[in-house]
């Protein structure tokens, strides 16, 4: 669909983490946004890279309660870190990569300025992804909680022994399996790390949740796409040294009788992209797929 009526007075820029390069094209996208009579505010971390900033520093969390529209400069890393954390607030995200075109990061730094003043107008295309949310449990005590954009994953460990885990949805028990792992991917992460393991492309516009075994043990485990309303539990049997990974930002040391319990946030992030975009286009042109 196409917004016409969005109003977007207070932009805030965040570049990629200890990234130099990207603090030039970063403030004169400020000037530009300026320039449009909108206020700037800028990341915290990004700021720590510009002397004397002439724009207000916050946080990610006052970004969060202060913008009306996050713009990220960096790639599709980045694009899941800020989501992760922005996602509460309901702050319309735009990214811009700074090199090649990703599947989140889908604006060039060379057409950002034509693209980002026709989102300024309303002229864009809205999309909402879901997160998921994961809690590692251990004798019924709660460790961790953490959120995922992509993907929850439970892997082996350095050691590089199969991982035994079983799993439950709805506390339905499903299967056991040997394998090196377990992807519990959103269908953002469908084109991640599930795409490398032979899990199927989940188009975003599902509500949905695929559960891709890594390497498993037994050739008929194989992959399963669940409805979003659905709760995954993995228990860990191994001995073996596991680790829980979220969205390979937050990596956390299993032990055997954990609980990793995985259900959808109830926060969404939008997405603003171009008018024109064409997810089909994007999975063509990153894919290597042949063109028409």
């Amino acid at each position: 669909m196409t917004d016409m009526n969005k109003s977007f007075q207070t932009v805030a820029l965040i570049g990629k983490y200890n990234s130099l390069e990207i603090v030039e094209p970063l403030l004169k996208l400020a000037q530009f946004l300026q320039g449009r009579g909108v206020r700037v505010l800028i990341d915290a971390l990004t700021g720590q890279h510009i002397e004397r900033s002439p724009y207000p520093v916050y946080d990610l969390a006052d970004l969060g309660r202060e913008a009306q529209l996050a713009i990220v400069l960096g790639g599709d890393g980045t694009m899941l870190n800020i989501a992760r954390t922005l996602a509460p607030f309901d702050v319309p995200l735009v990214g811009v990569n700074q090199g090649r075109l990703g599947f989140l990061t889908d604006i060039s730094i060379d057409t950002m300025y034509q693209t980002i003043s026709d989102i300024l107008d309303g002229q864009c295309v809205t999309e909402k992804r879901m997160l998921l949310q994961g809690e590692v449990l251990r004798d019924n005590q709660r460790l961790i909680v953490d959120l995922a954009f992509n993907d929850v994953v439970v892997s082996k460990g350095i050691e590089g022994n199969m991982v035994e885990i079983e799993v439950r949805i709805d506390e339905d028990f499903i299967y056991s399996q040997r394998s090196d792992g377990l992807i519990i991917a959103t269908p953002t992460g469908s084109t991640a790390y599930a795409l490398s393991a032979g899990g199927p492309i989940v188009h975003p516009a599902l509500e949905a949740i695929a559960l891709i075994p890594v390497s498993p043990h037994t050739l008929s485990n194989r992959p399963i796409v669940i409805s979003s309303d659905k709760t995954v539990e993995v228990i860990i049997h191994s001995d073996s040294d596991a680790r829980g990974h979220f969205d390979s930002h937050s990596h956390y040391a299993l032990q055997k009788g954990d609980r990793i319990v995985v259900s959808r946030y109830p926060y969404a992030v939008s997405l603003l992209h171009p008018v024109g975009h064409s997810y089909y286009r994007m999975l063509r042109e990153k894919l290597n797929w042949n063109r028409d």
